[in-house]
């Protein structure tokens, strides 16, 4: 900024500073007083040296202009409405808070407040304030510079007693980065700190002007929406959720974060602001354990289904500690597009909770991930996915096992001795292993899942990656990660038959895929129409859906698919014609085998 030459004082600024420099040296706050005859400012020397305001005494234009450029751009407005409202006379004092940039290039929260004094005949003769860093009266986020949890609870008692006089409620929602922590693990706090001002930036960008945005704790932000709808808040996540959407990028190093949201609507959900942010949070906390990237509005059978989760850890963790007891894998066949044979299962994890009730994995998993018990759990799936697959290798020789993996998973050092040693002592051929890791799972932390792949790759198990297309950044998870299979979503394949265009994504992409040595898996097939067309026209590599069979368990799963296959290597054997060979029935054959169940 240009510097402007020292102003000389007025006289009544000359009387005056006597005063004003006995006050600057005992108050931590920021002074400045104008005399408004003469349109002369003076400031305390610490705006001079935090601020960059070019020097403590200036005219009063230049003074004005000089605090115009150091506002925040979306608060000045606003704040020059509060200030001209004094000088004008509209108003005898003033009290405004907004961001102000320092000589540092950050914007910290100010509290600013001024007032005019009257000569004899009335009129106003001088301007003078007082501003405060807010964070210096415990109002601020010290690493973002956002109001903080005290002030939210402020502006949250004064919403609900507005709605108690007008009738008019409204909505608070509680957004939460999801794994945050990972990026804090992957990288360090600092960086974790840039995170949070660069994603505080970006939600504050699309709230409008007199919308407050709140730091609470941890990577917790905070809005206060008065008069608030359901669609309303739909809309006003759905944008914030878009602009996380792309990869971003700080220091060169590249992150990738979404972030769920807890939405609670008052006075209806409560009266008090403290059962209201805990409503929220239970709002939140189902968000994250629902899949995550998604907004969940409170409700009682949601708080419900919050507070059965809390009782569910105790249980889940007595499950683990006795040998995971309780838990128990289901397997979903996979089958070659070409030849309907079978050459495979997922391992799907199940549990039963203490009261002999089947437990929801979507409910389930989340509290394990939370609690880090998915690695005891995971070296158990490992064990026991690893011996079945060998012991099914003896009815049809190739046969391979898809096997879940979490992220923590890959954070464990433990984990990646534990499956080499399950190997070799199993004697299994380490290409029948392949480990599934869902694309949402992943934060952008390329460098990281991929010397995690290496090691499992140099020993010869396979890579897929699961849900492919669901997650935000599908064409980078094919650029960066050194996957050996693409298993596509469902989400492609429901509408195959009726649109163009998805068809022609899955045919694409199954041609990008083989184009660098990918095969690709469709999951969710159901019906002989998408079959035909996913395996002769976009010529896919593997199905799996219920058109060849539901998850089962491991009994079930031998005498549905395994047994046949018994069955026609003994009437092979014998020279007997075979019921269930896929290249000797026709559509008659095929229709009655996937009515008993058969996937072969």
């Amino acid at each position: 900024m240009r510097r402007i030459p020292r102003t000389a004082l007025s006289p009544l600024l000359k009387r005056l500073k006597i005063y004003f420099d006995v006050l600057k040296r005992t108050t931590s706050g920021y002074l400045y007083v104008v005399d408004l005859q003469n349109k002369v400012a003076m400031t305390s020397p610490n705006i001079v040296r935090d601020f960059g305001i070019p020097a403590e005494t200036m005219g009063f234009s230049a003074f004005r202009q000089a605090w115009q450029e150091i506002m925040h751009p979306t608060e000045r407005e606003n704040v020059t409405k509060v200030f001209d409202d004094v000088l004008q006379g509209h108003t005898r004092e003033g009290c405004v808070e907004f961001r102000a940039k320092t000589r540092k290039d950050d914007y910290e929260w100010i509290e600013c407040r001024c007032a005019a004094a009257l000569d004899h005949e009335g009129k106003r003769t001088l301007y003078a304030g007082i501003f405060r860093l807010m964070g210096q009266r415990n109002r601020a986020d010290d690493v973002t510079g956002l109001l903080n949890k005290h002030q939210l609870e402020r502006a949250m008692k004064e919403a609900l007693a507005e709605a108690r006089a007008t009738g008019q409620g409204g909505a608070l929602l509680i957004l939460g980065i999801d794994n945050f922590k990972l990026i804090n693990e992957t990288y360090n706090r600092f960086f974790g700190d840039q995170v949070l001002k660069a994603v505080s930036r970006q939600i504050k960008q699309i709230l409008a002007q007199d919308f407050k945005l709140y730091k609470l704790d941890g990577d917790e932000f905070a809005i206060l929406y008065p008069g608030a709808s359901e669609a309303d808040v739909d809309a006003l996540y759905t944008s914030i959720q878009t602009a996380l959407l792309q990869p971003q990028h700080i220091n060169d190093k590249p992150y990738f974060c979404t972030v769920s949201g807890g939405t609670v609507f008052y006075p209806q959900s409560g009266k008090d602001y403290l059962v209201l942010h805990k409503h929220a949070e239970a709002a939140l906390d189902l968000a994250k354990r629902s899949g995550k990237n998604k907004n969940c509005i409170f409700s009682k059978e949601t708080y419900n289904r919050w507070v059965r989760s809390l009782s569910m850890r105790d249980d889940i963790r007595q499950s683990v500690e006795q040998g995971c007891r309780g838990f128990s894998l289901c397997f979903q066949p996979q089958v070659s597009a070409n030849e309907k044979r079978l050459i495979g299962a997922e391992a799907l994890l199940r549990w039963q909770n203490s009261k002999g009730r089947m437990v929801a994995p979507m409910e389930f998993i989340p509290i394990l991930e939370d609690t880090q018990l998915m690695i005891p759990v995971g070296k158990w799936i490992v064990e026991t996915a690893v011996g079945i697959c060998k012991k099914w290798q003896k009815v049809v020789p190739g046969f391979h096992m898809s096997i879940n993996l979490s992220y923590v998973q890959l954070r464990d050092p433990s984990f990646k001795d534990a499956v080499k040693e399950c190997i070799e002592r199993h004697g299994i051929k380490p290409e029948s292993i392949v480990f599934e890791l869902t694309e949402h799972t992943v934060v952008s932390d390329w460098a990281f899942i991929n010397r995690q792949f290496d090691f499992f790759h140099e020993r010869g198990l396979k890579i897929a990656m699961d849900d492919f297309g669901t997650g935000c950044s599908s064409l980078a998870t094919l650029k960066n990660l050194s996957c050996d299979i693409i298993k596509v979503d469902r989400e492609f394949v429901k509408k195959i038959l009726l649109c163009d265009f998805d068809r022609r994504l899955v045919e694409y992409t199954v041609k990008l895929c083989h184009s660098v040595g990918m095969s690709v898996c469709i999951e969710g097939v159901e019906t002989d129409e998408e079959y035909d067309l996913l395996s002769k026209v976009c010529k896919v590599d593997s199905i799996q859906g219920y058109l060849f069979g539901r998850p089962e368990t491991q009994e079930g799963f031998e005498e549905k698919f395994l047994k046949p296959v018994l069955t026609m290597l003994t009437d092979s054997a014998s020279g007997k014609e075979g019921n269930y060979g896929a290249d000797k029935r026709g559509d008659e054959g095929r229709h009655a085998s996937r009515q008993e169940g058969h996937a072969v």
